[in-house]
């Protein structure tokens, strides 16, 4: 197993120097899902939430999410980012919705940072405008599915 690359030699927190990097096209591609009530999702879906359109609103959020990642993890790299898509799917059958996330750029360090925390934002923005009819609700399985690019190459999640 790798070391943690955010600890220099005596064990202190600091930014990784990625100067030397070779600059590729980077992507992330992450997952969560938000569950809810069966008439929460009901709510969603015909437009009939008193805050407008819970999943553009989110859909937003995330992206918006992705842009400002550095703003919220101490330790990592701003970026100049090419591409953000957030696809939010309703699942009736699971009374819950699927966020997919890619992030992209082109640069010297990935956008897993970047697509995690459009994720969850989307997903917490979704909590957020429901709360008022449905505390229960439940943000699961985040996680890193697919990044390429760079050092390390392709890595993508085996199925579970």
């Amino acid at each position: 197993m790798s070391k943690l690359t955010h600890f220099n030699q005596s064990g202190e927190a600091h930014m990784v120097d990625v100067g030397e990097k070779q600059e590729t096209q980077r992507t992330a591609v992450t997952e969560g899902r938000i569950v809810m009530a069966p008439e929460t999702l009901q709510l969603i879906l015909q437009g009939d939430h008193k805050k407008g359109d819970v999943l553009g609103i989110a859909r937003v959020a995330g992206i918006m999410a992705a842009k400002r990642t550095a703003d919220l993890v101490p330790l990592c790299h701003p970026l100049a980012l090419t591409h953000v898509n957030i696809d939010l799917t309703p699942e009736p059958e699971q009374s819950a919705v699927h966020c997919l996330t890619t992030v992209k750029t082109r640069g010297q360090t990935g956008v897993e940072m970047e697509a995690l925390c459009a994720t969850q934002v989307a997903l917490l923005t979704i909590y957020d405008m429901c709360k008022a009819v449905d505390r229960g609700m439940s943000i699961e399985q985040v996680r890193l599915l697919e990044k390429a690019g760079g050092k390390s190459g392709h890595w993508r999640r085996s199925a579970d």
